[in-house]
């Protein structure tokens, strides 16, 4: 009987699968996969015949030339690392920088022949080696065969030639295999794998060919070879530092950074251009979308992980994602800055930390943070939803743009805090600080994201019952107050903010926010009319823990008598200017007689704000009020950046390299009340690996020391850097700089 004719039955559809989806690859889309992981290598054969043997084989080769040794010359005394300024890593392989020479010895097994001897050194990078994609570099000695690389013999004695090497100034960055391959009647013989002639290659600030050449060596002894960072944060009148260890050259901090890009599947071929890789480097660093390196949090609760507040360098952060290969936590915006600032001179990139004070974060491209006020000029908390934060940490890289007109290269923002998405991800730069300057923020990339955050304006609006809101006063000087990094060569701090716009009110400020208004940038248009009297808040400095008391002055400019309705609000706030908690508030009525001022004080106590602080410890004071007169608004703002207590630092006396000495840390509890889940960390470039220390208590008033022992492993100046860290009190810190003799 045939089945022909007969009815499909419908069967439901199959169960759908359950788990994570496939892994999609470059099968059937591109011939050989796209080669992305630094660590994945290839077999190269150690004999490549130039065609079939015949019956017997192919014949002895024992009259061809033959390699017996290889010497790197990679030690830090020798001629290689000191001339590519690599010799401070801490790390057994070659490690050189590239548009550069450096040498190798190849010793054979009879005096090599230049008329009649063929040899070649080989480098190779990736799974996929190709001579097209920069990826297999053949180095040959004879000028008729032409490489991307340069070579020639420097010297021959015996069995043994020196050869130079010179690796193209655009060549891919990362680790490479090294063989030495000779020519013989048959085929191609070469040196068997051997991970001891791995070499890597930098980025080169030292070579004019380098898209990353910086034209001044105390920049780049700052910006490449120092290890020893200060960050700044705190208020922009009252500013403090923040020592940290980048620690680029420690053990496995290279390879660390390596991962970061294998991580990110970055494609080989791409990792010579430092456009490229910072931009990568910028979504990588942070885990938001790719489980990258830090995971960001603001909430004041790190029981699952380290506190920012708590870290001493990078070392620790780079080392354990790299073995763990999952995201370290936790980390704020100057975590993200100095973790990023270890990657990029790790990898020859000159970089800088810098702090932008009354950073706003404008997410809509406008240029405006709106506060909003009542009808009676009170702050409306609930209405109002844009922050401008204290400070913010971003990095400063250097390189030229070839992607942007001529003029725009040189420092260009790169930012890892995840803040908004950038292309679909959450990263920041490289921006052009120059076109940051002159308004030109359509270049690429993320220019006009940069340019809000040292220039938007504060406007404050007066929302009526009806809902209708009047601009009733603009503050254009608020944001961007202050740009600083540090001094090169020295511990002081560098104002750059003329590097990032020009000054207030002149005529060049005006030309650049126009030109910024035409790529699409929005401003506040309104000029309400200056009030006749105004209001200031004084610059504070107060410890944790101390009542004080705030002076506010009202100064009356006309010759009439003011009456102002004043509201005075201190809270508890974020670094970032979110709100945590409101503990003071008062509404004055203050009569001020003409040409005259006056003092409104309000006592501050400490049992008021200490059970709500929140790390950093920051108070926000905002005073503002109606002039009954007239109508108008007066305002000012200040945020008062409490001090936390110290640690005192002691090294012991006579430092010498590969001599034992001592670290000690004391702190005394100043307050009533005991810490709890105590964390104590201790490192110092060149000095000490990170250590830590744990204590479950300490009463209030009572000391505690703990003392380390370490071994120099370099001379010269440096510094033992620690901080204490618990939920009751963050960010305490201390520091005591040491000189080690050879």
């Amino acid at each position: 009987m045939s089945d022909q004719g007969a009815t499909p039955t419908p069967s439901p559809a199959p169960p759908a699968p359950t788990g994570p989806p496939p892994k999609v690859t470059n099968r059937g889309r591109t011939a050989v996969s796209i080669s992305s992981s630094n660590s994945d290598s290839i077999d190269v054969p150690e004999f490549e015949p130039f065609g079939l043997p015949g019956p017997r084989g192919f014949p002895p080769m024992t009259e061809y030339l033959d390699i017996c040794d290889v010497d790197m010359m990679k030690s830090p005394e020798e001629l290689n690392k000191r001339q590519h300024h690599t010799e401070l890593f801490n790390s057994d392989y070659l490690i050189v920088r590239r548009g550069q020479e450096f040498q190798v010895k190849i010793t054979f097994n009879r005096p090599y022949n230049p008329a009649t001897d063929k040899f070649a050194v080989e480098f190779v990078i990736g799974s996929s080696p190709q001579f097209s994609k920069g990826t297999y570099i053949p180095v040959f000695t004879a000028k008729e065969r032409p490489s991307p690389w340069e070579g020639r013999i420097t010297d021959t004695a015996d069995n043994t030639v020196t050869m130079g090497i010179t690796p193209a100034a655009d060549c891919v960055v990362g680790k490479y295999h090294m063989y030495v391959a000779v020519v013989t009647p048959f085929g191609i013989r070469r040196t068997r794998r051997d991970t001891s002639r791995d070499l890597y290659i930098l980025f080169n600030p030292w070579v004019s060919a380098d898209a990353v050449f910086l034209d001044d060596e105390e920049e780049r002894q700052e910006c490449v070879m120092t290890e020893m960072g200060i960050i700044y944060h705190g208020a922009y009148d009252d500013v403090a530092e923040r020592d940290w260890n980048y620690g680029q050259f420690n053990y496995g901090v290279l390879d660390a950074c390596l991962y970061i890009m294998d991580r990110s599947e970055m494609p080989i071929i791409n990792r010579g251009d430092p456009i490229r890789v910072t931009r990568k480097a910028s979504a990588m660093l942070n885990s938001r979308d790719d489980d990258g390196v830090l995971v960001g949090n603001w909430s004041g609760d790190y029981t699952y992980g380290v506190a920012p507040t708590s870290w001493t360098g990078s070392t620790d952060i780079l080392l354990s994602y790299a073995s763990s290969k999952m995201p370290v936590c936790y980390a704020q915006c100057w975590v993200y800055a100095a973790v990023f600032n270890t990657f990029l001179r790790c990898l020859g990139i000159p970089s800088r930390v810098v702090t932008n004070f009354y950073s706003a974060h404008d997410n809509d491209g406008n240029l405006k943070t709106d506060i909003i006020l009542d009808e009676n000029g009170r702050v409306d908390r609930g209405r109002t939803k844009d922050s401008i934060w204290n400070y913010h940490c971003w990095n400063e890289c250097y390189m030229s743009r070839p992607d942007l007109p001529p003029g725009f290269g040189g420092w260009q923002v790169v930012d890892a805090t995840p803040q908004e998405t950038s292309d679909g991800m959450y990263r920041c730069g490289p921006a052009s600080v120059k076109a940051i300057k002159h308004g030109q923020i359509c270049f690429p990339f993320d220019a006009a994201f940069v340019f809000a955050e040292v220039n938007s304006d504060v406007v404050f609006y007066s929302r009526s019952k009806d809902g209708t809101m009047e601009p009733v006063k603009v503050n254009r000087t608020h944001v961007g107050r202050m740009v600083v990094t540090k001094t090169p060569g020295d511990v002081t701090r560098r104002d750059i903010s003329d590097q990032y716009k020009f000054p207030e009110g002149s005529t060049e400020e005006r030309t650049v926010l126009e030109k910024a208004e035409e790529y699409g940038c929005q401003r506040e248009k309104s000029n309400p009319p200056v009030a006749d009297v105004d209001l200031v808040l004084p610059t504070l400095e107060i410890g944790v823990g101390e009542n004080f008391e705030l002076s506010l002055e009202f100064i009356n400019r006309s010759t009439q008598r003011r009456t102002v309705d004043a509201y005075i609000s201190g809270s508890v706030v974020y670094y970032t200017g979110v709100t945590s908690h409101e503990f003071l508030f008062r509404n004055p009525t203050v009569t001020i007689g003409p040409n005259k001022s006056v003092k409104e004080s309000v006592m501050v106590e400490s049992k008021n704000y200490m059970k709500h602080l929140v790390e950093q410890a920051n108070l926000h004071f905002i005073a503002t009020g109606k002039v009954k007169e007239t109508g108008q608004i007066v305002t000012a703002m200040k945020v008062v950046t409490l001090h936390n207590p110290k640690l005192t630092v002691t090294v012991s006396d006579g430092g010498k390299v590969s001599e034992e000495m001592t670290a000690t840390v004391e702190f005394t509890n100043p307050f009533t009340f005991s810490l709890e889940g105590v964390y104590i960390r201790m490192e110092g470039p060149g000095l000490m690996l990170p250590k830590s220390k744990y204590y479950s208590l300490i009463p209030g008033s009572s000391s505690l020391t703990w003392t380390e022992f370490f071994t120099p492993q370099r001379a010269g100046k440096s510094r033992v850097i620690a901080s204490l860290d618990c939920s009751a009190v963050r960010q305490v810190s201390g520091q005591a700089s040491v000189t080690i003799e050879p």
